[in-house]
């Protein structure tokens, strides 16, 4: 994982906030030894360890519930947080990234606090299979066997399903891209009613310029770990080719109001800026705002950073107005 020496003159585009969550989650991942020659469940202790000081404090909820969902592929863990006990409320379907290989509700908790209390939605998180021994399309079906439960579930939890967005960051958007699309082929695309994409991945492909400028250590998410990430979820080699798996080939006519998160100095912002264009092609709603000076990950900051309080703010907002 990256590290970033906080001195460094040539990291002077990242801002200087966002240049000591890099600083500090480098050399905790440092301290834990060369994260490549890690099993996976050890890189995932290691990245829970290391994520832990920033999912601490944030927004107190009026009721968290941590709950189990069947899902063709096992059961799966869900947490639902509640800012409050007006009811019933939107609720936020929420997807942690992770490159489908780490991460947890535990490392997402605050972000998810956060979204809850700043748009006062109930939100969702989904703790899906992880990769590679849960590979495409697995986390995808299980994400949709949660929307199925929830639906019939809705009236126990003071929820208006009528009134339901699907967002995540990362691999989460992807997952979230993915969802919208194939509920849009199952004739269910008008259930989801806002679609929230944080610094999200689309595609496989990478260009030379974004490799070259933001693909290196002191931008969190290198050139490598994104193609290694790739590697984990995709199986068959077709499955590059399905727009479930790679949502950038897809056809985006039909989809929902779409909100984009995109961190300037990160290897995807130009996937965020594609699939803003092609959406807006395909007639969808879309806002894309770029965050200058922030990196992969930047909105796990929020305890230390303005940008990363104003990115939460910006969303939240966005879905308190596509929801209401």
């Amino acid at each position: 994982m990256s590290a970033l020496d906080p001195t460094d003159h040539l990291a002077g585009d990242i801002d200087v906030d966002i240049r000591r969550f890099v600083a500090e989650t480098g050399a905790a991942y440092a301290a834990g030894g060369p994260f490549d020659q890690l099993s996976f469940p050890e890189q995932r202790q290691l990245a829970e360890l290391v994520r832990t000081p920033w999912r601490q404090g944030g927004p107190a909820m009026a009721r968290t519930e941590n709950l189990v969902v069947e899902t063709p592929h096992g059961p799966v863990k869900v947490r639902l947080h509640d800012p409050s006990r007006r009811a019933p409320k939107p609720v936020l379907i929420y997807l942690h990234g992770g490159g489908w290989t780490l991460f947890s509700l535990d490392t997402h908790d605050r972000l998810m606090r956060e979204y809850a209390a700043a748009a006062d939605v109930v939100v969702v998180g989904v703790d899906y299979r992880l990769s590679p021994e849960a590979k495409f399309p697995v986390a995808l079906e299980q994400v949709e066997a949660v929307i199925a439960w929830l639906r019939g579930a809705a009236a126990d939890f003071g929820i208006d399903v009528d009134r339901l967005a699907i967002g995540g960051d990362s691999a989460g958007a992807c997952l979230s891209m993915a969802m919208a699309l194939k509920l849009r082929e199952l004739g269910q695309g008008g259930l989801i009613k806002a679609l929230l994409a944080i610094y999200p991945v689309f595609d496989t492909r990478v260009s030379d310029e974004a490799a070259r400028r933001y693909g290196g250590e002191r931008y969190m998410l290198t050139t490598a770990e994104l193609a290694g990430f790739w590697r984990n979820y995709l199986g068959a080699p077709a499955d590059a080719d399905n727009p479930l798996a790679r949502p950038i080939l897809a056809d985006l006519a039909g989809l929902p109001p779409t909100c984009l998160t995109i961190a300037e100095c990160d290897i995807l912002a130009e996937q965020g800026l594609a699939m803003a264009e092609r959406l807006r092609t395909a007639g969808v709603e879309v806002r894309s705002d770029v965050y200058a000076g922030a990196t992969h990950s930047f909105l796990e900051a929020v305890s230390i950073a303005a940008i990363a309080r104003k990115a939460i703010d910006d969303g939240a907002a966005w879905l308190r107005d596509r929801l209401a």
